[in-house]
């Protein structure tokens, strides 16, 4: 019995890249996939693949940051195929700019397409859960959420693709403890590998033998993917990890590293004062957060 065997997935941005091979790896391991993209033939192709292998998947075309359609979307997986369990989310897109030189459209079709592209397959999807449970139909369902190195840690140019990402790891540890009580986990994936996004980054190249280990294959994702849509992990909620290569991180996001206290409020010459107490550790040359090095 493979570990996904009668459940139902959608996979959002599934027509190439990242969504592409998460639909195949969910197919493999049994779920009949819905696979979303606005391009029509990189869908279909996602769809023959995994027929081809002898899975089960169709096609749904349209924007996930159009709420309509996002909720015809879902309601499609469930009118087709009896029910759904498993909703990742991948699509997006980047326009990349320094701040200084951003447009508004710039910023607005990156949140819209990033993060009102997460909630509004969540909300519509959460909603059919919620009402699920407490009809009594009490069963294990899953969220895997997308967002990048841009959102833990920042990068320049990408002003509107780390905010949105950053919001979105915000939003699925909200919704994680909104929806646990009805048996949904909500999890986020951060992917260093070679997709659309990152294809002509020096570090994302194929290696020249075929035959060595590609180290940032999109499909070294996927495996976390499927075992966060398990029931393996059913213990697992509101985690971010990244993802790459052989290797898996956890992150641990906003702890406290440093507190300073005393009755009643502080004066700026008092935090002058404790300035390196409170600040203890931190190199002013290096920024507050770094990503893991693999």
């Amino acid at each position: 019995m493979s570990l996904l065997d009668g459940r139902i997935a959608i996979v959002t941005g599934a027509g190439s890249g990242l969504g592409r091979e998460h639909a195949l790896a969910l197919a493999a391991h049994g779920a009949t996939v819905v696979v979303n993209d606005l391009d029509e033939a990189g869908a279909a192709e996602t769809v023959k693949a995994i027929t081809a292998a002898g899975g089960h998947a169709d096609a749904f075309i349209g924007s996930v940051s159009d709420w309509d359609r996002a909720g015809a979307m879902v309601q499609h997986a469930i009118e087709t195929h009896g029910d759904l369990h498993i909703l990742v989310n991948n699509a997006g897109f980047t326009r990349d700019a320094m701040s200084f030189s951003m447009t508004e459209e710039q910023f607005d079709q990156v949140v819209n397409v990033h993060l009102k592209g997460h909630f509004a397959p969540m909300h519509h999807t959460v909603t059919y859960w919620r009402n699920q449970a407490k009809a009594g139909d009490e069963q294990a369902r899953r969220i895997i959420n997308t967002t990048s190195e841009s959102g833990l840690f920042g990068g320049a140019g990408q002003t509107n693709y780390g905010a949105a990402k950053g919001g979105i790891i915000t939003m699925s540890i909200a919704i994680a403890r909104e929806t646990q009580k009805y048996g949904v986990t909500v999890n986020v994936i951060a992917p260093r590998a070679r997709t659309g996004i990152t294809a002509e980054a020096h570090w994302a190249q194929p290696p020249e033998d075929p035959a060595e280990f590609d180290r940032f294959h999109p499909g070294n994702a996927s495996p976390l993917v499927v075992w966060l849509a398990s029931d393996d992990a059913a213990h697992v909620n509101g985690q971010t990890f990244i993802v790459g290569s052989g290797v898996v991180v956890r992150m641990k996001r906003h702890s406290a590293i440093g507190e300073i206290r005393k009755d009643g409020r502080w004066t700026p010459e008092e935090l002058t004062a404790r300035a390196d107490e409170l600040l203890a550790g931190w190199d002013p040359g290096v920024p507050a957060f770094e990503a893991p090095q693999f």
